[in-house]
């Protein structure tokens, strides 16, 4: 009896198993087995599959991958002032691959759960700059790490008037962010220096070619 699979894990989940068992859309992948390896908070699987490669030949491959559900992320900025608003916060997985400190600048982002992205991305604005955002623009989406995490990262877009706060973050879940009021030039300068955090580069850029900054 497996955890996820026949037994409820930690989150009350069954059936884990499943997941990607009934694909179609790609008539070169058939999906032979599901193996759940791991069910605490997020799901890691085992899926091996038959490949068809561009020679008509077939081969036997098997892929892990990462669920921890979809997400979104949101830049906040303000275009008379030509500022954004930022956060940072502590990143264990960056801390223990190298980074000083840990403390990465990102725009405010999380986890969708139960909710569509904009009622998610609203909530997660609130909860991490303290700010309660109107209209919301969707950018893209985008997978992050294809190669093994299955999320897809839903990009927005607001204007803000101004900060209200210095520290924001749910205390209950460990959060304890620092709300950063950056001037749009500054951040874009700071790409590769202090700001290396890939959703953030992309909605910075994506703001100086395409939004509120376009020259």
């Amino acid at each position: 009896m497996a955890e996820g699979v026949d037994t409820p894990d930690r989150r009350g989940r069954t059936g884990l198993d499943r997941a990607g068992r009934d694909l179609t859309g790609n008539p070169r992948v058939r999906v032979r087995d599901v193996e759940v390896v791991s069910s605490n908070w997020y799901v890691t699987r085992r899926t091996t599959f038959d490949f068809q490669h561009s020679d008509g030949t077939w081969s036997v491959q098997e892929r892990e991958t990462y669920d921890r559900g979809n997400g979104a992320c949101i830049l906040l900025y303000n275009r008379s002032a030509r500022t954004v608003l930022l956060t940072r916060q502590f990143r264990f997985p960056a801390y223990v691959n190298g980074h000083p400190d840990g403390e990465l600048i990102e725009v405010a982002a999380g986890l969708l759960d139960e909710d569509d992205a904009e009622t998610a991305i609203r909530r997660e604005a609130q909860e991490e700059t303290g700010l309660e955002v109107g209209d919301v623009e969707h950018v893209f989406d985008a997978f992050m790490s294809p190669g093994s995490v299955t999320e897809v990262l839903h990009f927005f877009a607001a204007p803000y008037e101004r900060s209200i706060g210095e520290r924001a973050g749910l205390v209950d879940e460990g959060e304890d962010i620092e709300i950063l009021e950056l001037g749009f030039d500054d951040a874009l300068a700071r790409i590769g220096v202090d700001i290396i955090d890939a959703k953030t580069i992309m909605l910075l850029q994506w703001a100086a070619l395409r939004g509120p900054f376009t020259s």
